[in-house]
């Protein structure tokens, strides 16, 4: 099963170039959610690094880290726990689970389930609903548009913490660790969600923070900006930590643009007027952040009201919205966070409570993420590793791409700037799509009284929200269930035809369901070295040299290939590493011993089948 998980077909796809840039769009818009991790809300999509994973880590006891351990006073029945689906009761049991709460998300519970590496104390150092999931019935307007546009499948939070020190990062690109670039005065090490001014009992949490955030930057360059917040925003709006957005008199830029309450119908009036300034920042009420116990239905229809006011404003065009979690909520993720080597200065640090030695501060685990605009349109799938720190460096390549100046923070840390993705490889800018998919409807949340009381409503109907948990009761395609299909027809795929021992190719099925053209990439030389090893999802050979199959015993005979991205839509090279290229022409003629690639470039669908 794991070898046959999310699998990648390859194929020759032929794209016009119309010169498209970052200059098409105007308008971006940030709208971050809370406290939600990838797997359990998308871990059953398909196309996606979810429970079909074929590059799942496998610890030192021999076991995936789809296996949570168990400890004797959790339960008798089982020493190891899969993901479940949390509503596997049926019934009623599908809305109880909406107002449910998995487990603590603070540093100490999540530095615990991470154990140094083996992310395997899920179930033991939060709860074992940490470990469960949910479907596209529970969510279906966060799959619709996920499906409809692009998601990104290895966003991670920046901060293994809560949501403040999340907060800030996406503010400003730090929570000041040692050795990053702001000095020990200015506040921090910011791992909690401490509003207390001064510093805890271990001198660290100093507030209020002190050093520059982006929207001070883009103030100064000219950039027009706004935050759009309600009263009832869950304390959710990070310009609030800094001292100078506290200082600020009401009648300044600063306190008008980051700290008023123009509310979520501000921002739907400003889109459909047409009136959207360069950079939007919305912060939902409380009752609709997705925040547990708060529901994600609720949320859900929150994101449509966002994503149909963008849509359907005249600047949809030229505008660009990309939907984020701040942190993990107590939910896990099964894939162990991309980090810096140990010791990065403004990324590791002594544990202050004494308790795990040296720890990465960040990134965490994986959260859900998408982009919403005319070049992100079409059930995409984006794996570049990001974290709240790619946004901003987003803007700031957009904003350098329309002419202004002066609009890299210098506060960012450095290991962040130099490994996080900027974004722009997920857009298409040559090849806008302007149609638009029907998204489901969204039951609007219950109201009294002028506020939001779905969830507890929720509460006081469901008194035990939580499922009993499967211990002993789980078995593996149950539990690791995944809907079938594919990432993003015609053309050609590189094919195992399965009765030689030769590379070939052959016409791309519509859905991209044929084994014989589908590989298993594997990583290679390190997770940044874009070199890797291909093996087929038909028979397990590995491709080798000159375009030979290697039986499954040959692993290491398999050849190394580095795949290149050439850019903004115009798909990949493959080149054997130090050697020749693999090639399709129009007619999908293969050629294994290329000097240099041509023609378009290959085209990569990220697809799972059973």
């Amino acid at each position: 099963m794991l070898l046959l998980g999310t699998v990648l077909a390859v194929l020759l796809g032929s794209r016009p170039v119309s010169g498209g840039s970052l200059r098409d769009i105007k308008h971006v818009v940030i709208f971050m959610q809370e406290n939600r991790s990838w797997n359990s809300y998308f871990g059953t999509m398909a196309g996606v690094r979810g429970f079909n994973d074929p590059n799942v880590q496998v610890n030192s006891d021999g076991l995936p880290v789809w296996y949570q351990q168990v400890d004797p006073d959790m339960s008798t029945d089982a020493k190891t726990l899969l993901p479940w689906y949390l509503g596997y009761q049926g019934g009623n049991s599908t809305d109880a689970i909406q107002c449910m709460t998995a487990g603590d998300n603070g540093y100490e519970d999540n530095h615990a389930v991470l154990n140094h590496g083996l992310n395997n104390h899920w179930a033991r150092n939060k709860t074992p609903w940490s470990w469960g999931y949910l479907k596209r019935d529970d969510i279906p307007i966060q799959y619709a548009i996920a499906d409809g546009w692009t998601a990104g499948d290895m966003y991670q939070e920046s901060q293994v913490t809560s949501t403040n020190p999340n907060r800030v990062t996406l503010a400003s690109g730090s929570v000041n660790v040692p050795g990053g670039p702001q000095s020990p005065d200015q506040g921090g090490v910011y791992i909690d969600n401490n509003v207390t001014p001064g510093c805890d009992s271990y001198n660290i949490n100093c507030y209020p923070l002190k050093w520059k955030t982006i929207y001070e930057i883009y103030e100064e360059a000219g950039v027009s900006w706004q935050v759009y917040q309600d009263r009832d925003n869950f304390d959710d709006n990070p310009l609030a930590r800094f001292e100078q957005f506290q200082n600020a008199s009401s009648s300044s830029l600063l306190a008008q643009k980051g700290l008023s309450y123009l509310g979520s119908d501000g921002f739907y009036n400003a889109a459909a007027n047409g009136t959207l300034p360069e950079i939007s920042f919305i912060v939902g009420p409380a009752e609709l952040s997705e925040h547990p116990p708060y529901m994600p239905k609720d949320g859900g229809w929150l994101q449509k009201q966002v994503v149909e006011s963008v849509f359907n404003s005249p600047q949809y065009s030229s505008t660009l919205l990309m939907i984020s979690y701040d942190e993990s909520g107590g939910f896990g993720d099964h894939v162990v966070p991309f980090h810096s080597p140990k010791d990065t200065p403004g990324e590791w640090m002594e544990d202050p409570y004494g308790i795990f030695g040296k720890v990465f501060v960040g990134p965490g685990v994986r959260v859900p993420f998408y982009m919403v605009s005319p070049w992100a349109r079409g059930n995409r799938v984006f794996t570049e590793r990001a974290d709240h720190n790619s946004q901003i460096l987003f803007l700031e390549q957009w904003l350098t791409a329309r002419g202004y100046k002066n609009v890299q923070t210098p506060e960012m840390v450095h290991w962040r700037r130099d490994h996080m993705s900027n974004l722009v490889n997920a857009l298409d800018l040559d090849n806008p799509d302007f149609s638009l998919p029907v998204l489901p409807p969204a039951e609007k949340p219950e109201m009294s009284a002028g506020s939001y009381v779905g969830s507890s409503n929720c509460e006081a109907t469901y008194s035990q929200p939580r499922p009993p948990v499967l211990y002993g009761k789980q078995n593996v395609s149950d539990s690791l269930w995944f809907e079938e299909g594919y990432k993003e027809c015609s053309g050609y795929a590189l094919t195992n035809a399965g009765n030689d021992s030769w590379l070939s190719s052959s016409p791309a099925h519509e859905d991209y369901h044929d084994k014989k053209q589908r590989w298993v990439v594997h990583y290679s030389n390190g997770e940044e070295s874009q070199i890797f090893k291909l093996s087929s999802a038909l028979d397990g050979q590995w491709l080798g040299s000159h375009g030979t199959m290697l039986p499954t015993s040959r692993r290491d005979d398999a050849a190394e290939v580095k795949i290149t991205f050439r850019g903004n839509g115009q798909g990949y090279d493959l080149q054997y590493v130090n050697s020749t290229v693999i090639t399709l022409d129009n007619n999908g003629a293969l050629s294994t011993n290329a000097t240099k690639s041509f023609g378009p470039g290959y085209k990569i669908w990220s697809v799972t089948y059973r």
